[in-house]
C-alpha cells in the first residue's frame, strides 16, 4: 500500500485508496474499476453534493460518457453497500441534481498518522430547509422551502433555480441565511424548473402568478413580506397588484415590469433572440463555451467558484427546450399598468451596471410604483455576490426597510 494512501471508514466498511480495496467486517467487496472510482470521489466529498456532471468529469476526465453510465455506477454501489438490505442509507439522491454521500465518515492514513478529518456527513448549518409540495391550479406540482423562523418573506421564483442545488451554492447562500436569520424565508422552483414539474403545458407569465398563489395559500400566510428578483420581480408586482391586502411590502431586486420585445430596443431584440436559437443547441449540455457566455450576463464579476457553479447550475436546473420557451416568455412580460395598483410600501434595486437587465427598467418600475424607493447598487452584477460593496447597501436598506433592527433577536446586518 502507497505510504499516506488515505484510508475512509464509514459503517462496518472500510475503503482502502492505495490497494483500490472496499472491505465490509474485513471481507473485500469486489467492485469494477469505475464503480470503485465513483465510490472514492463519493467518500472523499462526503457532505457534499456533487453534480452529474462534476462526478462524470472526475471518473471519466479524458472520455465522453452518457449519464446513464453514472446511474449504473451508482445502483451498483447501493447493492454493494447493502441499502436495501440493512436499510443503512449511505449515499443520497438529488433529483436532477446529484448525488451525496451521507454517513459519517473517518479518514486515518495507513501509516497510522492521522489525517484531517473528513467533511461532515451535512454541512454545518444552523439553518435548517424544508421542502415540501403543493398543487397549482392545473395540477402542476410546484416545490417549495421554507427555512428560519418569524414572520414569512416569499420570494417569487426567478430563472435559473433549484431548492436544493442552491442551498449549498455560492451565490445564493448568503442570501438565504441573511434573510432566514430574521424571518421564515419562502422560496418555491419555478415550474418546468428545479424540483417543480418539467413536462409542463402551460409556461405563461399567468402561470407564473397562479403558482405564487398556490405557495401562499399552502403557507397558509394571511400577509406577508414579498420579494421578486428579475423577472419574478414582475410576477411580484402582479401579485401585489391583484391582492394589495396581503403584501405587507414588496422588495424588487434588478427587475422589470416590460420584456425585452416591448423594450423598443431593436439590437437587444435581435441579440436575445440569436441566444434563444442558442438555448436549444448547448442548453444544459457539456459545453463550457456557452455556459460561461451565459454566466458572464448574470454575474460578469464573480470569482471561479461562484461562476462554476453557474455554469452547472444551467446542466440541473431546466430542459433546454423549457429554457427557450422560458427566455420567449419573458420577452413578453408586461406589467407596467399593474404597478398602479400596488399599495404596498415598496423598495426597488437595482444594479448600476447590470448587463442581464437594463439599469432603466429599474428605475421605470420604481417610477410606475407610487411612493417606492429606488436604490441604485454599486455593482455590475445581476445577482449581488457576498465579499462586494453593494451587498452591504443591500443589507443595510433591507435592514431599515424590513425593521430587522426593531427585532428583538434580529442578528445584526453584516455580509454573511
Amino acid at each position: 500500500m502507497a505510504e499516506g494512501s488515505p484510508i475512509y471508514q464509514f459503517g462496518p466498511f472500510r475503503l482502502e485508496v492505495g490497494e483500490r480495496r472496499l472491505l465490509a467486517d474485513g471481507r473485500q467487496v469486489p467492485l469494477r474499476t469505475k464503480v470503485f472510482d465513483t465510490l472514492r470521489v463519493l467518500v472523499e466529498q462526503s457532505g457534499r453534493l456533487l453534480t452529474k456532471h462534476e462526478l462524470m468529469q472526475r471518473i471519466w476526465p479524458d472520455t465522453v460518457v452518457e449519464e446513464n453510465n453514472l446511474n449504473h455506477n451508482v445502483s451498483t454501489l447501493r447493492r454493494a453497500l447493502g441499502e436495501q438490505v440493512t436499510g443503512q442509507r449511505y449515499i443520497e439522491t438529488v433529483p436532477r441534481v446529484g448525488y451525496r454521500f451521507v454517513a459519517p465518515v473517518t479518514r486515518s492514513a495507513d501509516s497510522g498518522v492521522a489525517l484531517e478529518p473528513a467533511p461532515p456527513a451535512a454541512p454545518e448549518r444552523s439553518l435548517r430547509q424544508e421542502i415540501r409540495f403543493c398543487a397549482a391550479k392545473d395540477g402542476v406540482r410546484i416545490a417549495y422551502s421554507t427555512v428560519g423562523d418569524g414572520p414569512p418573506l416569499v420570494k417569487a421564483a426567478n430563472w435559473l433555480n433549484h431548492l436544493e442545488y442552491e442551498w449549498e451554492s455560492p451565490v445564493w447562500k448568503h442570501w438565504i441565511e441573511a434573510i432566514a436569520k430574521r424571518q421564515c424565508f419562502v422560496r418555491y422552483d419555478e415550474r418546468g424548473c428545479g424540483l417543480s414539474d418539467w413536462q409542463v403545458r402551460d409556461l405563461s407569465f399567468e402561470a407564473w402568478v397562479r403558482d405564487l398563489e398556490a405557495v401562499v395559500d399552502a403557507l397558509g400566510a394571511d400577509r406577508f413580506d414579498l420579494l421578486g428578483i428579475s423577472q419574478g420581480g414582475a410576477v411580484a408586482a402582479a401579485y401585489a397588484a391583484r391582492h394589495p391586502g396581503r403584501v405587507k411590502r414588496l422588495i424588487l431586486i434588478g427587475a422589470y415590469a416590460r420584456g425585452w420585445r416591448l423594450r423598443g430596443n431593436p439590437k437587444e431584440i435581435e441579440g436575445r433572440t440569436a441566444l434563444i436559437k442558442l438555448v436549444g443547441l448547448g442548453w444544459g449540455r457539456n459545453n463550457p463555451a456557452f455556459r460561461q457566455l451565459f454566466t458572464l450576463r448574470f454575474i460578469p464579476d464573480a470569482g471561479p467558484e461562484q461562476m462554476q457553479w453557474f455554469n452547472d447550475l444551467q446542466m440541473v436546473s431546466s430542459s433546454p427546450e423549457n429554457a427557450a420557451r422560458l427566455m420567449e416568455e419573458f420577452s413578453r412580460v408586461d406589467v407596467h399598468a399593474a404597478l398602479a395598483d400596488i399599495q404596498a410600501p415598496t423598495i426597488v434595486f437595482h444594479s448600476e451596471r447590470d448587463a442581464a437587465i437594463p439599469f432603466d427598467e429599474g428605475r421605470l418600475m420604481a417610477a410606475g410604483i407610487r411612493g417606492a424607493r429606488f436604490v441604485p447598487l454599486p455593482t455590475r452584477n445581476h445577482l449581488v455576490l457576498a465579499r462586494e460593496p453593494a451587498w452591504q447597501v443591500l443589507l443595510t436598506e433591507l435592514n431599515d426597510f424590513l425593521g430587522w433592527s426593531r427585532h428583538p433577536d434580529a442578528a445584526p446586518a453584516t455580509a454573511v
